[in-house]
């Protein structure tokens, strides 16, 4: 089978996020399909650009084909973002009308935004394929409801009927989030139609771990010889991340119980200030570490904190590469996150707590502290299982790839 996966913020590990569609494409091939993904040159959440040549740019990265479509840059999501998107959309109408020579059999639309349903789905009739519409994100309710926008503003409404557009003619919908169906169904979606498959972990990341910087190591290293019971946060530091919470938390929190927190993000330097001005001396900051560290950061510490600022699209239900992180390094998780599903209970790997409450918060934490080692060893066991059987890439490639075999 050939799939073509169209995704404008498709990334490598070596370029930056957005990683799925690698790792996807990685899982068809080795089972013997065809597989050619088209991504943007510029996106905000890549870290590293690609080389181009002209305005269509074909590479092969660990065995994976890429084509690259030429855009411009843009910062963060104000107009030159608007027409990065429509550039990227209009270049995908003339790619697939004139650069593809074979058909492909399948055709999946899977940008953040819907606008690529439109010419995804032209090359799917063109081809006789299949058409798959992957959600990420419901657009337009996340600028509705994040940016406050109009539902009635042009640009909205053009979103919709994109959104709809997709709903009414794929083939199947594959959702990452959870708790969508109902919305998609007001929408225009048949039931039959829709599939949810999750983000994940790749295993090969904890089978080549690295060591952390001596700075790192260090830093633990003098925290476990007091006996510290650590607790830690790795990822950026953002104002959605609701890092203050923690920070409010630590305050609270007995003696023996230190907070680690790893990662860089614009709010890093008010939070250091914020640890500063309440003389936290059970809070610890230290710098972003390679992907391949990660595990080793984590497997060292005794619990794990993921939080998110309350948002009304969260009752359609969450799935952060975080909290797969987390479960895979076999740790109990404190998960600070109001959503429509709730993981941590359903796996029996942590405890939920109200985000935005640092009195909870504290409280989550000391209950776990107070378990006995092995009742904490048990759930992180639980989490560990839940990722093999459920999340594992290998299998969430299966998992779609039975969807566009079917």
């Amino acid at each position: 089978m050939r799939i073509l996966l169209v995704n404008h913020y498709a990334g490598h590990p070596r370029l930056g996020m957005e990683y799925r569609p690698f790792y996807l494409a990685r899982e068809w091939q080795n089972q013997g399909h065809e597989v050619e993904i088209v991504a943007c040159s510029e996106s905000h959440v890549r870290q590293k650009k690609p080389t181009l040549k002209g305005w269509k740019t074909h590479q092969t990265i660990d065995d994976v084909s890429y084509t690259w479509l030429k855009s411009f840059r843009y910062n963060g999501n104000g107009v030159g973002r608007l027409f990065n998107m429509g550039l990227f959309v209009l270049r995908l109408w003339i790619y697939g009308r004139f650069f593809v020579k074979k058909p492909f059999d399948v055709v999946i639309a899977s940008s953040t935004y819907p606008l690529d349903v439109y010419p995804c789905h032209n090359l799917a009739r063109r081809w006789n394929a299949k058409f798959v519409f992957e959600v990420h994100d419901l657009w337009p309710l996340s600028p509705i409801e994040l940016g406050g926008i109009s539902p009635k503003h042009p640009l909205m409404k053009l979103f919709q009927h994109a959104e709809d557009y997709g709903y009414e003619h794929c083939d199947s919908l594959v959702s990452m989030l959870p708790c969508t169906l109902e919305h998609m169904l007001d929408h225009g979606l048949k039931k039959d139609k829709f599939h949810h498959v999750p983000n994940g972990v790749v295993k090969e990341d904890w089978e080549n771990r690295e060591n952390l910087p001596e700075l790192h190591q260090k830093a633990i290293n003098d925290l476990k010889a007091k006996n510290s019971f650590l607790v830690a946060y790795a990822g950026a530091h953002g104002e959605a991340n609701d890092l203050e919470s923690l920070l409010n938390a630590a305050e609270l929190l007995k003696e023996g119980t230190h907070i680690v927190l790893v990662g860089q993000g614009p709010e890093k330097r008010r939070l250091i200030d914020h640890a500063k001005k309440l003389n936290l001396k059970n809070v610890t900051f230290l710098p972003a570490i390679q992907k391949h560290q990660i595990p080793t950061f984590l497997e060292q510490m005794n619990a794990l904190y993921i939080g998110l600022a309350p948002q009304p699209l969260f009752r359609f239900g969450v799935s952060p590469n975080k909290l797969m992180d987390y479960m895979m390094a076999g740790k109990p998780i404190v998960y600070a996150i109001e959503s429509g599903n709730h993981p941590v209970i359903e796996y029996g790997c942590g405890l939920e707590t109200p985000p935005g409450n640092p009195k909870k918060l504290a409280q989550a934490i000391e209950n776990i502290k107070s378990l006995k080692p092995e009742e904490r060893v048990d759930m992180g066991r639980k989490g560990q299982q839940a990722v093999n059987q459920y999340f594992d890439y290998s299998k969430l490639a299966e998992k779609f790839l039975t969807i566009l075999e079917n």
